[in-house]
């Protein structure tokens, strides 16, 4: 897992150059999802791909912007399943964007996944780690090195709320769940990008990321192998939750398809407790 980690340093200090450096445009090309790619898309998937190509444990890789299962190595241990930059859009605003990486062992689903990790660009570059049993950890890079920070352990309570989805096509009891927090003196705090705004409820404490099913993205908008799962496993190692809209672990999820995506809820104990009582949840 240590060589996985070590790798991924060196895939962020090459895509945060790529960031600060490169074209921001459009390419010719769309994803499996059909939405057109950035450029830095297209380069920061080839730059993890090429990384992970002489990692022997690294069984195959799966991204977001492929279709498919690339294998690597028949007898490596590992599959990646990575987005390699999330809120790639954000870039030519200069807001942060990030990457994100769930490392499974076995059949892709959530109960198989022990480890994930994130990069943030901004600012500075800073990554996020974490395994089974351990808190995760947090770093900063300096001069191309990466100095561990801390641990993370979010608080029972936190004051941020991130609502994600478009309001006019989420369910009147999710408007009220917002609303409700925001009664409360939450604060808002939403950019549009999963990985900035998760990572900024972690180091703060505490707080709730929310990206609903909506009447125009019934199944939700964010794909369960590279961003959903990988996030959730982060923040119950960090003493928070992560759920669906059915009051399910989203750690369970069993994805069918490699692009499944799933609503989901990021936060701390209190205000996951708060999202069960408004969506009316089993405890």
């Amino acid at each position: 897992m240590l060589t996985i980690f070590e790798t991924i340093k060196h895939i962020a200090i090459k895509i945060d150059h790529e960031i600060k450096t490169e074209d921001l445009g459009y390419s010719d090309s769309s994803n499996s999802s059909g939405e057109d790619q950035l450029k830095l898309d297209v380069k920061s998937d080839y730059i993890i791909e090429e990384a992970f190509k002489n990692i022997s444990i690294v069984k195959s890789l799966v991204s977001e912007e492929k279709e498919g299962v690339l294998e690597l190595h028949e007898n490596g241990k590992y599959t990646i399943c990575y987005d390699p930059l999330d809120g790639s859009s954000l870039a030519d605003v200069n807001l942060s964007v990030g990457s994100i990486f769930g490392i499974y062992q076995g059949e892709l689903k959530g109960e198989n996944l022990v480890a994930s990790a994130y990069v943030v660009y901004g600012p500075r570059i800073e990554l996020v780690t974490a395994i089974k049993g351990s808190k995760p950890k947090h770093y900063r890079a300096q001069e191309g090195l990466f100095n561990f920070i801390d641990e993370i352990t979010l608080d029972e309570k936190g004051n941020i709320n991130a609502p994600g989805g478009t309001q006019q096509n989420w369910c009147e009891y999710h408007k009220t769940f917002v609303d409700d927090l925001f009664s409360e003196g939450y604060r808002l705090r939403y950019s549009g990008g999963m990985v900035p705004d998760l990572h900024q409820i972690l180091l703060k404490g505490g707080g709730i990321f929310s990206y609903p099913a909506t009447s125009d993205k019934p199944y939700g908008k964010l794909r369960q192998l590279f961003e959903v799962i990988p996030f959730a496993f982060i923040y119950e190692q960090a003493g928070g939750q992560a759920l669906n809209d059915k009051g399910m672990r989203l750690m369970e999820l069993e994805p069918s398809h490699p692009h499944d995506t799933s609503p989901c809820f990021l936060g701390s104990n209190y205000e996951i407790t708060q999202l069960r009582d408004a969506y009316g949840m089993k405890n």
